[in-house]
């Protein structure tokens, strides 16, 4: 009771709105600043500065710069280590003046993706294709299921905003950022978006929730060349078939749905009725479009790094100010502010939002409306009431045997076959010559080996090519041509040539697979996959039920003949949108 006087916000008893103010009127000008900054944090001592992405020390950004929302990146090796480091966060932030609670949010972590800018390896949660895959089983049932699954695995080591879903539409072929999408359809991105929001959030938002930051407003795929916007070449969206309205039609899912917050992309509009700014810089969008015409009112959070410069794994890079690169960091600030957003994501200074309320620039007043919307998600998620998670208990629930179980089943129902001789189902008991599977797995459907020479069939694993850029954290965003190089194509046509030959391709973009189609056996496609998986597909344990969230290029003449705003823009696809044969009709038929 005694903290309840001291600090009347924490009366659970009194409306939200009443917590929030009277939480707000005992805040400085410096405590409301922080709560402007959500930026990444790694498990570790809370003293040490994270020298990988140029960061303070968590008790500098939550003790020293009042900060209490933070993206974490990696994973420890069990949940109950992750829920231990979180309580230990939680501690530091209920020491300060105010003890506002730590709001962690993530990436996606429970698929195969690896990227420290976009997804997070699963680790020791569930493991399940990515977000593409999802599309091509298609199922809104599974797609909720899922994510309850990953609310609950979240919710146990103290994960309470995804960033994610990502509702943008896969129209550019040669998009880095589509495999964490629900393909190239409206319809199916919408419906599969809206599962994803409720498995997530469930019916209402409370202490078991997890809030969804739905991205990239107001659709991040029109990249010109497919390049992605963290860097400044990728800077421009463009939308030559005028299509910039039809790629809101998910996000009019996702708001039906009562997604929380809202992420604009980073890419700024060309050739459009909006400013030629990064969408977080664009009033007409932030608050014209998604404040006024959709009546949204929750959080709004920026894409990562848009006001300073940062080093980012030894390599420096500007911030992604697009379009408004000549402005210096406090009046980017202000442009943030003026367009409607609430929060500076993957930013950690501060000093300058205090700076620009001492000097008049910005109103204590803007400060309060945003703050107003942070502190109320706080509040909704029960943050102040259960700060701290059950450490014991997290072990037992992330990774649990029926959710892997079920991550498992979905990798292999997302496993699309797009062309089929009558090779499959595989015999069990053959001998395999194996690329791109660990040889234990494929011994265990038959005796494995070493060349193609002695083998009764051959499976070959490909990732879907993308070119080298020049540093550490480019290549973690596959760009550039879809095409195969020689030296793979000639490979697979000699293994081809020596003995039947199923060939599985990783298409976290739509490959060329023109070349290879006519000369294998077999040809199955996944959106991340455990070897087991695809051979309990391939030897008919299980049936594969995926149907392409795309279309596939037939070249990249016709890629770069497509207009990137424009669904199914390539001329005479290889294999069209919802395409997907069944083994056992394949071999029905063949019989």
């Amino acid at each position: 009771m005694a903290a309840e006087t001291e600090r009347p916000w924490l009366n659970a008893d009194l409306p939200v709105e009443e917590r929030v103010e009277l939480l707000l009127s005992a805040m400085t000008v410096a405590e409301k600043a922080g709560l402007f900054f959500h930026t990444m944090i790694a498990i570790g001592d809370l003293d040490e500065d994270n020298p990988a992405f140029g960061l303070p020390a968590p008790r500098e950004l939550v003790a020293g710069r009042h900060m209490s929302h933070f993206n974490l990146l990696g994973a420890a090796p069990t949940g109950r280590q992750m829920a231990e480091w979180h309580n230990a966060l939680q501690e530091l932030a209920a020491s300060t003046h105010l003890g506002i609670p730590v709001t962690l949010s993530t990436d996606p972590r429970h698929s195969f993706s690896d990227n420290p800018g976009a997804a997070i390896m699963a680790g020791p949660f569930s493991q399940w294709p990515e977000t593409m895959g999802l599309a091509a089983i298609g199922d809104e049932e599974l797609v909720e299921r899922f994510a309850d699954i990953a609310r609950q695995e979240y919710t146990a080591v103290g994960l309470r905003v995804a960033l994610h879903p990502q509702v943008d539409l896969a129209t550019e072929p040669r998009w880095a950022r589509q495999t964490a999408t629900f393909g190239e359809d409206a319809d199916l991105a919408g419906r599969m978006g809206a599962a994803y929001i409720r498995g997530f959030q469930g019916e209402a938002l409370g202490v078991g929730s997890v809030s969804t930051m739905t991205k990239h407003f107001p659709g991040g795929g029109p990249q010109k060349d497919g390049e992605d916007p963290h860097f400044a070449y990728g800077r421009e969206q463009v939308y030559p078939g005028g299509m910039f309205e039809h790629h809101l039609k998910p996000f009019e899912d996702a708001f039906q749905a009562g997604t929380r917050q809202v992420m604009p992309y980073y890419g700024m509009p060309v050739g459009t009725e909006h400013e030629e700014v990064g969408f977080g810089f664009n009033r007409s969008v932030i608050t014209g479009l998604l404040r006024e015409r959709y009546g949204f009112d929750g959080l709004v959070c920026t894409d990562w790094g848009l006001i300073t410069d940062a080093e980012i794994l030894g390599t420096p890079f500007p911030a992604r100010a697009w379009g408004v690169e000549h402005l210096t960091p406090s009046e980017r600030m202000m442009r943030v502010l003026d367009a409607g957003v609430d929060q500076f994501g993957g930013e950690t200074c501060t000093a300058l939002l205090v700076e620009l309320v001492a000097a008049g620039e910005v109103a204590e007043e803007r400060l309060d409306v945003s703050a107003r919307r942070i502190l109320r998600e706080k509040f909704e998620l029960g943050l102040f009431e259960q700060p701290f998670v059950d450490v014991a208990a997290a072990d037992e629930i992330v990774g649990r045997a029926d959710f892997r179980a079920a991550g498992e089943a979905a990798q292999r129902a997302a496993i699309t076959l797009l062309a089929d001789s009558g090779v499959l189902p595989l015999p069990t008991g053959r001998r395999l010559y194996v690329e791109g599977v660990d040889p234990e797995i494929a011994a265990r459907y038959g005796t494995v080996v070493a060349t193609p020479a002695e083998a009764d069939v051959a499976v070959l694993r490909l990732h879907a090519p993308f070119e080298e850029r020049g540093s550490t954290f480019e290549n973690f965003f596959h760009a550039g041509s879809l095409a195969f190089p020689d030296d793979v194509i000639a490979h697979v046509r000699e293994v081809a040539q020596a003995v039947p030959t199923v060939v599985d391709v990783l298409l976290d973009r739509p490959a060329i697979l023109t070349p290879i189609v006519e000369d294998v056996a077999a040809l199955t496609a996944n959106w991340g996959a455990s070897g087991a998986a695809l051979f309990d597909v391939l030897t008919g344990v299980a049936e594969p039920q995926g149907r392409l969230p795309f279309d596939l290029p037939r070249s990249m003449a016709a890629v770069e003949r497509s207009r990137p705003d424009v669904p199914f823009d390539t001329v005479d696809p290889l294999f069209r949108f919802g395409h997907g044969l069944s083994i056992a009709l394949v071999v029905a038929a063949e019989g």
